[in-house]
């Protein structure tokens, strides 16, 4: 080799060794770095996600604790019981007839994080007083929806039918937060209810009715059919509700079309009212189904129970196991 193909061959050899030393260099240092650079990118992510749902979750726990005070209960059974007390105050208060309406409390609904539970209401009463009613319901400090409203007229001027559901929900998991008594938003003076007196004053609800004709002067009267004799087959169980902590048994006479009302104590279906068993059980003679609650009597040394929705005729007899922790 002469002199010029041995500095040829140096100069190669040189830039071999300096690609091979740089390779190895970036083998050594550089993809470490940058794998060290890639997973402290992917640890940053993930701490800041996990701080993004801890504060979601701070956040959604102060809403719920802000938003619990304003429902019934913790647990379903309290949230109907204390939800119906309610209702009856609201009729009551409207200047309504109770015994003209009929609440029965609707199944428990699950829904993400709660429970739906709540009354079916049904009555009749002078229009300004269903009024009122409406308004006291739809403006309840608790936490609640009125839907399915429905009202047609009625047997006189100003008078109609109303039904409506009142929901509310029970939150699961509940927040331990006291449940004060929540005072009324509105009252019935108030200038938000003033703005309903036009549906009030105009009757609204009563289409045009034409003038009947004039009797004849001597109308054969035809002798009234007398119904059937009343019997514990003509009278229902409609409501099982409290009031004042106390529970009331509503049951409806479908021969009087009449709503009776009974207190534990008092003389009830040829026997005594014990109580309201408000457990959550299988209906008799459909295990598939529940029963919110039952009237629970005693006829001599025997105790008996009517599920709500059933007859006096439908009573059953109970075992020992069968009653509520208080009769045992």
């Amino acid at each position: 080799m002469n002199r010029r193909e041995i500095i040829l061959a140096g100069t190669i050899g040189g830039l071999v060794a300096l690609l091979l030393i740089g390779w190895s260099i970036r083998s050594l240092f550089l993809v470490p770095l940058r794998d060290l650079d890639r997973r402290a990118a992917d640890l940053r992510e993930k701490l800041n996600k996990i701080q993004t749902e801890r504060r979601n979750f701070f956040a959604a726990e102060d809403r719920l604790k802000a938003l619990a005070p304003r429902t019934f209960s913790d647990a379903p059974d309290p949230a109907i019981a204390r939800s119906g007390e309610m209702l009856t105050r609201l009729i009551s208060r409207s200047g309504l007839d109770g015994s003209e309406f009929t609440r029965l409390p609707i199944s428990p609904r699950n829904l993400r994080g709660a429970s739906e539970v709540g009354w079916s209401v049904q009555g009749a009463g002078a229009l300004p007083r269903v009024v009122d009613l409406l308004f006291s319901a739809q403006e309840s400090p608790y936490l609640h929806r009125v839907e399915n409203l429905a009202i047609t007229v009625g047997e006189g001027p100003a008078h109609v039918h109303i039904s409506f559901r009142y929901l509310t929900l029970v939150l699961d998991p509940s927040p331990d937060v006291a449940r004060p008594d929540l005072p009324d938003r509105l009252a019935l003076d108030s200038p938000e209810r003033r703005l309903l007196d036009g549906i009030i004053q105009r009757d609204l609800l009563r289409p045009y009715i034409r003038r009947p004709p004039s009797p004849p002067e001597n109308p054969a009267v035809k002798p009234a059919t007398p119904g059937p004799p009343p019997g514990p087959e003509t009278l229902k169980i409609v409501s099982l509700s409290e009031w004042n902590g106390k529970p009331e048994v509503h049951v409806r006479d479908l021969t009087a079309q009449k709503t009776l009302r009974y207190q534990p104590g008092e003389a009830f279906a040829g026997g005594t009212l014990v109580t309201v068993d408000y457990r959550s059980l299988p209906l008799p003679g459909n295990s598939l189904l529940q029963s919110s609650s039952r009237a629970i009597l005693k006829i001599g040394n025997t105790f008996w129970a009517i599920e709500r929705g059933q007859t006096l005729a439908d009573k059953r007899k109970l075992e020992s196991k069968d009653l509520p922790p208080g009769i045992q």
